[in-house]
């Protein structure tokens, strides 16, 4: 289980992953300004290695581990977006990888972690593939959690960081939450050195374990994530990201699979920015609270992934 972190934490994990990620870019939107009568900004994560904000984590991860920790090689579970920057981190740290992906995993996911060169084993589902970790832990193998893990939280939070830096009169984050390691991670970051900043969260009905947790003053766990937004399915949050929903934001914004693809060809068409349904998931967010939007306040949405399987986005006949 992750402990809590600190902003000394999240700038220690600044220096230590600087040099292994990009410094993503943050763009103004004059045409999601225009629509939401607002200031927004896009935090461009998606451009990021990979394609999504997990390797921030990773490599903080995998950086903190003393050799012989990591010398059998790293493990993860994941039919996405974490098993690539597992994958990725490792091939660039020299380390053997072992992906564990339940079968049904998109075949864009599959063929990336193998042209990071990792080895991949199928299980029949996440369950199934996290069964197999102490087996592998006892081996020598060091399992990478996805989001209950304090320096991945840590390397995540160096988004909140740069969010500050880029947009020093930010008034408010929209940040999607799938197990929330990102959103404690960036909560952290913004509201220690800027504690009027609100922090939004979203997620997708049927994959809303932090929005049914928060109801009910619990953790609840999912017997299953239903939506479209493969990255927001983890079934449950852990202690700390639930505690940090608590603390640190102002609400969780639920919105439809309709909406997050909405979302998603709103961006490609007027933008010319491909995220995938989680990465989307704030601009949703931030249509459903433009109430809470004044022409005077900065919104910054953090557009976290842009791993999509084109096939699913643009189905064509072949010529």
């Amino acid at each position: 289980m992750a402990q809590s972190i600190s902003l000394a934490d999240i700038q220690f994990a600044r220096q230590r992953v600087t040099p292994c990620v990009r410094r993503t870019p943050q763009v103004i939107s004059a045409t999601l300004s225009e629509a939401l009568k607002t200031n927004v900004y896009c935090k461009l994560e998606l451009f990021q290695k990979t394609g999504s904000f997990k390797v921030r984590g990773v490599f903080n991860k995998i950086l903190s581990l003393a050799p012989e920790m990591r010398s059998t090689g790293v493990v993860a579970v994941s039919g996405g977006n974490h098993g690539l920057a597992v994958a990725y981190a490792a091939r660039a740290l020299d380390l053997k990888a072992l992906i564990l992906m339940p079968e049904g995993t998109p075949t864009n996911y599959i063929e990336a972690a193998r042209g990071y060169e990792a080895d991949i084993e199928f299980a029949a589902t996440a369950s199934d593939a996290f069964s197999q970790v102490e087996d592998l832990e006892r081996a020598g193998w060091h399992f990478i959690h996805p989001f209950d893990d304090a320096d991945v939280i840590a390397g995540q939070g160096t988004m909140g960081l740069e969010i500050l830096e880029d947009t020093p009169h930010v008034t408010d984050v929209i940040v999607s939450i799938g197990g929330g390691g990102m959103m404690t991670g960036v909560a952290t970051a913004i509201k220690t050195l800027k504690p009027a900043v609100r922090i939004w969260g979203v997620e997708t009905e049927g994959a809303d374990c932090m929005a049914q947790s928060l109801a009910v003053g619990e953790i609840v766990a999912l017997s299953g994530a239903t939506s479209v937004a493969r990255a927001l399915g983890a079934s449950a949050p852990s202690e700390v990201t639930f505690a940090a929903a608590q603390q640190l934001l102002q609400e969780v914004v639920v919105v439809s699979d309709e909406e997050a693809l909405d979302s998603v060809r709103f961006l490609l068409e007027r933008m010319k920015i491909l995220a995938e349904p989680a990465g989307a998931c704030p601009l949703a967010a931030a249509d459903r609270l433009r109430r809470q939007f004044t022409p005077e306040r900065h919104v910054v949405l953090l557009l976290s992934g842009g791993n999509i399987p084109l096939d699913q986005l643009l189905p064509f006949e072949p010529l």
